[in-house]
């Protein structure tokens, strides 16, 4: 036999995401710090994706907000 588990399970990128949120939720850490020191101490490339998850993050937060506005464009 066989066994259907249907428990949802979370994706790296959810796992990441939540990560993330925990250590940006310390009110104590100097976030323009954390900038310089992702700008000067880490690739260029880990800069890079870190702005992209910026953009995605801003990106995801005006398509909500234009759904609960229900702003259908000019169609």
């Amino acid at each position: 036999m066989y066994r259907i588990s249907r428990a949802k399970r979370q994706t790296n990128e959810e796992k990441v995401a939540v990560a993330i949120g925990k250590l940006l939720s310390d009110f104590y850490l100097d976030l323009e710090k954390v900038g310089y020191y992702i700008a000067r101490a880490t690739p260029y490339l880990i800069y890079r994706r870190s702005l992209e998850v910026l953009e995605s993050a801003k990106f995801q937060e005006d398509l909500v907000e234009h759904n609960k506005l229900q702003y259908q464009g000019d169609r």
